[in-house]
C-alpha cells in the first residue's frame, strides 16, 4: 500500500508541476491574486468575478516574471474573462470534459504571485449533460467538484488524470465546492470575445414576471404546469413589440416548450438564436394565440 501511495503522490506532484507551466497569477491590487490559464499563445483566461478591475492588470508567469495584461472582455454568465499578454506562451493540452464521471479524480491547479503553484485534489461529485445557470447561460457538460478551493486558485486549471486541462475552476455557481467550466464553453467565449469584445445576447424586449395560472385555465389549456410569465413591459420598437405582444399577455410556451419561469425564456436567447424566428404561445383574455417573434440582438451585448 505504501508503494501505491508513494507512486500516486509523485504523479500528483508531477501533474501539478506540469500544469504550473501554463497557469499564471492574476493581480490588480498590491496584495492578493487569483489564477488564470494560458489558453492560447498570448491569451489568458481567468475568473470574471475574481478580476477586480479592468485596468492595471498584471500576471505572474511560471518563471516569476511579472508582466502587464490587457482585458479583452468579460462574460459574467460563465464567469470567464479573457486577457491578452504577449509574454504568455506555454499552452496546455486539452482533454474531453464530457468524458468525466462521478468519482473521477482531478486536480485544481492555480498560481500565487509569490509562492508558485497551488494545488487541490478534487473529486468529481456530479456530472450532468447540461445545466442552465441563472442568467440564461448553460454549461454542457455541468461538472461539480468536491474540492476545497482557496481564493488564489480561483480561475485556475482543472486537469484530469492524464494532466490535460478539462476546465477552469470557479466557485461562483456552486453552493459547495466548485465547478469546472468546460473546455468547449471556454473556447466559445474566448473566440467571441477576441472577435467582438463582447458576448452577443438575444432579447425579445420584454419585462416579465412569473405568475400562477388559475386551475380552471390550466384545465382548459390541458396544462399541468402551474406557472407561466406575464408581460409587464414591452420595449417600443423591440422584437416583441413588432410581433404585436402587449402588456398583460401571459407567455406559456416557446416553440412548444412550456414556460414556467424566467429561465425558460432565457434559454431561447443565446447568441446562436439571434435572427431566428421563435413561436411564443400567449394568453390574452384567456384565449391562447401563437405569435412568431424574431430574436433580436441586445444592444451592447447585454451589458
Amino acid at each position: 500500500m505504501a508503494t501505491e501511495w508513494l507512486t500516486l503522490s509523485k504523479e500528483l506532484a508531477e501533474a501539478t508541476a506540469s500544469a504550473g507551466s501554463f497557469t499564471v497569477a492574476v493581480h490588480t491590487e498590491p496584495r492578493g491574486s487569483s489564477s488564470g490559464i494560458i489558453w492560447r499563445p498570448g491569451v489568458v483566461v481567468t475568473s470574471e468575478h475574481a478580476l477586480q478591475r479592468d485596468e492595471e492588470i498584471h500576471i505572474t508567469a511560471a518563471d516569476g516574471q511579472i508582466v502587464a495584461a490587457t482585458l479583452v472582455g468579460r462574460d459574467p454568465s460563465t464567469d470567464l474573462a479573457v486577457l491578452k499578454c504577449a509574454q504568455a506562451k506555454a499552452t496546455p493540452s486539452f482533454g474531453d470534459t464530457s468524458s468525466l464521471r462521478q468519482g473521477n479524480l482531478a486536480l485544481a491547479v492555480g498560481r500565487t504571485r509569490a509562492s508558485g503553484p497551488v494545488a487541490a485534489l478534487a473529486f468529481v461529485s456530479m456530472v450532468a449533460s447540461e445545466r442552465r445557470l441563472w442568467g440564461g447561460s448553460s454549461l454542457s457538460p455541468y461538472v461539480r467538484l468536491d474540492v476545497a478551493l482557496q481564493s488564489t486558485a480561483v480561475g485556475g486549471a482543472v486537469v484530469d488524470a492524464d494532466g490535460r486541462v478539462i476546465g477552469l475552476a470557479t466557485p461562483k455557481f456552486a453552493h459547495v465546492g466548485a465547478l469546472a467550466v468546460p473546455v468547449t464553453t471556454i473556447d466559445r467565449v474566448v473566440t467571441a470575445l477576441l472577435e467582438k469584445g463582447r458576448i452577443p445576447r438575444g432579447y425579445f424586449g420584454l419585462g416579465l414576471q412569473p405568475v400562477r395560472l388559475p386551475e380552471n385555465l390550466r384545465e382548459t389549456l390541458q396544462r399541468k404546469e402551474k406557472t407561466a410569465v406575464m408581460v409587464l413591459e414591452v420595449e417600443p420598437g423591440g422584437p416583441a413589440h413588432k410581433a404585436g405582444v402587449v402588456i398583460g399577455d401571459i407567455l406559456v410556451a416557446i416553440n412548444g416548450k412550456p414556460v414556467t419561469r424566467l429561465e425558460d425564456v432565457w434559454a431561447h436567447l443565446i447568441g446562436e438564436s439571434i435572427g431566428q424566428l421563435v413561436t411564443g404561445q400567449f394568453l390574452r383574455g384567456g384565449v391562447a394565440r401563437e405569435t412568431p417573434i424574431a430574436v433580436g440582438e441586445r444592444p451592447n451585448g447585454g451589458d
